[in-house]
C-alpha cells in the first residue's frame, strides 16, 4: 500500500514537472489553419490570430507593454571580450593618429604654399624682372600680360591656402 502511494506521488510530481515543458504557441496562419509550435509565430501574424501563448511570454509582453514598447523585449546584447575590445580601441587610436598626422602634413604644405605665393606676389607688385624657363628650355622674361597672369595665379593660391 505504501509503495503504491509513493508511486502515485512520484507519477504526480513527474507529470507536474512536464507541464512547463509543454509551453506552446497556438495561432491561425494566413490559410486559416491552426499551427502549434514552441517558437513564437512569424512576424506577419496579427495579434488577433494568436490563440494561445506560453505564460512566460505573457509576463514579457506585460512588462514591455508597461514600458511602452510594442514588441517583446530583446535579449541583452552580448558583451565583447576584453582583448577584442582593447584591439578595436587600439586600431581606432591608430586611425585617429594617422588622420591627425595627415591633417598636420596638409596644413604645413598649405602654409608653405601661402608663404611662397605671398613672396612671389610681392616680387610681382614691386616690378622686379621675373624670368622663367619655357617649354624649349630657354629663359624668357615676363611681359605685362604674363605678369598679370602670374599675379592672378598668386592671388588665387593665397586665397585658397592662406586662411
Amino acid at each position: 500500500m505504501r509503495c503504491r502511494l509513493v508511486a502515485v506521488v512520484v507519477c504526480a510530481l513527474l507529470a507536474g514537472l512536464g507541464m512547463p515543458a509543454s509551453a506552446q504557441w497556438k495561432w491561425r496562419d494566413a490559410k486559416g489553419q491552426t499551427q502549434y509550435s514552441d517558437l513564437p509565430p512569424p512576424p506577419g501574424i496579427p495579434q488577433s490570430d494568436i490563440l494561445h501563448r506560453p505564460a512566460s511570454s505573457r509576463a514579457t509582453e506585460a512588462a514591455s507593454a508597461a514600458s511602452g514598447v510594442g514588441s517583446p523585449a530583446l535579449p541583452p546584447p552580448t558583451t565583447v571580450e576584453p582583448a577584442l575590445q582593447e584591439k578595436l580601441q587600439k586600431e581606432q587610436q591608430e586611425k585617429a593618429a594617422k588622420a591627425k598626422a595627415e591633417d598636420q602634413r596638409i596644413a604645413a604644405q598649405r602654409a608653405e604654399n601661402c608663404s611662397r605665393a605671398r613672396g612671389h606676389l610681392q616680387a610681382l607688385e614691386q616690378g622686379a624682372r621675373i624670368g622663367r624657363m619655357n617649354a624649349k628650355g630657354e629663359r624668357e622674361v615676363l611681359d605685362d600680360k604674363g605678369r598679370e597672369e602670374e599675379t592672378r595665379r598668386a592671388r588665387s593660391v593665397i586665397a585658397s591656402d592662406c586662411k
